[in-house]
């Protein structure tokens, strides 16, 4: 088990060769993102945590050891998903309590973002567990910032139901104001799109991200109509992030 102390490490001030000593406390429950698709968004910090803690919990350890494979941390890995996160969150809670530190990652991004996380989380709050979010990549933000609609207000919709309480989201939406963000899989995107069209009307602008910071990044802006005919013409790969602006009628 590792050091449950305070770490010290320097850091210089930026108008000086002084150097200055920080310290901080490692909690016992992390909640660490990972990279959308290039290695090198990963913080320092990130890499720092979980090189210290006891164990990684991971929602795909095959897609975790790859990650962790690279900058060689060599920790025990544990599956932590949405099929199992209800059974295993209290025995995690009974480790942390008896001193053990977790990392909770994803395959990519930050925990709790459509991802895993929340259960365990409020367990921990629950049970007065000391729990801590790092900063890092999160897919809606760059898509959301670089999509060129209003970012100073928006609502973050996540991925939305594929039956029930679909259409009935889709009313509530018609009139909202902000700027909507959405996860959608790239077999259900034109239909998505075709929907929306259909509830926000055609010439409500749009933009639709996929595989974000990788080789072959794309960011496609225009009305939803346009962009819906523009991935209808082509095979679509990667994660998606939609971004539709508010209703400004």
């Amino acid at each position: 088990m590792s050091d449950l102390g305070y770490v010290k490490f320097y850091i210089r001030h930026p108008t000086s060769d002084i150097l200055h000593q920080t310290s901080y406390i490692y909690h016992m429950l992390y909640l660490v993102p990972t990279p959308l698709g290039n290695l090198k968004d990963v913080t320092l910090r990130s890499l720092e945590v979980l090189q210290q803690v006891d164990v990684i919990l991971c929602e795909d350890t095959r897609t975790s050891s790859r990650f962790l494979n690279h900058y060689q941390i060599q920790k025990p890995l544990s599956p932590y998903h949405q099929h199992n996160e209800h059974k295993v969150a209290a025995h995690l809670v009974d480790q942390m309590k008896a001193g053990k530190q977790f990392a909770l990652i994803t395959d990519a991004g930050t925990p709790g973002i459509s991802d895993p996380a929340f259960l365990l989380v409020r367990a921990c709050v629950q049970e007065g567990i000391k729990v801590e979010c790092l900063p890092g990549a999160t897919a809606f933000v760059p898509a959301l910032v670089n999509s060129g609609i209003p970012s100073n207000r928006f609502v973050f919709e996540g991925f939305l139901p594929l039956k029930k309480g679909r259409q009935t989201l889709f009313k509530q939406l018609v009139t909202e104001e902000r700027t909507m963000v959405f996860y959608e899989s790239p077999v259900r995107l034109v239909k998505t799109l075709d929907e929306m069209a259909g509830y926000f009307g055609e010439s409500r602008p749009c933009s639709v991200s996929r595989e974000l910071t990788k080789l072959y990044e794309e960011n496609f802006r225009g009305t939803i109509k346009e962009v819906a005919d523009h991935f209808r013409a082509k095979t679509v790969k990667g994660e998606i992030v939609i971004v539709v602006a508010g209703n400004t009628a």
